[in-house]
């Protein structure tokens, strides 16, 4: 069964704060990042699944601020934790 893109969403922004607050993982310990992925805890509501409203300003403003190479970082590190849980690798569409 495929993921939703807001499951999808809501999984990526879990990850995020779990990286965000305390994984040894190089990029994710820079205080920048860190701080700048647990600025987008303001961003919860708007992924959950069966939410139906947009973003608040504050959300997309937060999102804006975080450095591309952060959030990359951050997104690599997040899609290799199935694997390294030992855990089936996660088959999202877009759909």
């Amino acid at each position: 069964m495929a993921a939703s893109p807001k499951s999808l969403l809501s999984l990526i922004l879990l990850l995020l704060v779990v990286v965000a607050h305390g994984t040894q993982i190089a990029m994710a310990q820079s205080s920048t990042c860190t701080t700048q992925l647990s600025e987008l805890n303001v961003c919860a509501p708007f992924v959950v699944p069966g939410v139906n409203t947009n973003p608040s300003s504050r959300c997309c403003n937060a999102l804006q601020a975080v450095d591309r190479d952060c959030l990359c970082s951050t997104i690599r590190i997040a899609s290799q934790l199935p694997s390294q849980c030992q855990i089936p690798s996660l088959g999202c569409s877009a759909n």
